[in-house]
């Protein structure tokens, strides 16, 4: 299995591989999302470590149960042969109906077909009110022309 654009990474494809996976997690289906990663992928989010397909949908199934409206914007930040850092927002809301901007950075290591071999997340959450949400589409794909993260200020 492959997954296109293959690093070593251009601006341009590290921008399109950020979007790709802004996608993905945007339309919330843990199965799908877990095959942009190697079968054996490693991930660090927050406190969690942990490897495999098996243990990616585990976590994305509970995130998702958990952060409800989930939309997300990712921005490139950095890249090089094949790794990419990225800077992320996304912003949800609890089941007592309370909203949050959670901020962060990713670091991504892929393999020469272009699945993610190593994901690494430091992320913060900072409590928003409703009128202060910036991230207003429907579920799923963030539209072409929305802001990007510089756009918003973010």
């Amino acid at each position: 299995m492959s997954r296109p654009p293959f690093p070593p990474f251009t601006h341009e494809s590290a921008a399109q591989k950020a979007r790709m996976a802004e996608d993905g997690w945007n339309g919330r289906d843990p199965q799908k999302v877990a095959m942009a990663y190697t079968p054996d992928s490693r991930w660090r989010n927050r406190a969690e470590i942990f490897q495999g397909r098996e243990a990616i949908v585990a976590f994305l199934t509970r995130k998702w149960i958990r952060e409800l409206d989930y939309r997300l914007i990712k921005e490139v930040w950095a890249f090089s042969g094949h790794r990419i850092a990225v800077r992320f927002a996304y912003e949800w809301h609890d089941d007592g109906g309370h909203w949050f901007r959670s901020y962060g950075n990713e670091n991504w290591e892929f393999d020469a077909q272009g699945l993610m071999s190593a994901r690494h997340a430091s992320i913060n959450d900072l409590p928003i009110t409703d009128a202060e949400r910036k991230f207003h589409w429907p579920q799923g794909r963030r539209p072409d022309k929305h802001p990007s993260l510089s756009e918003l200020g973010l």
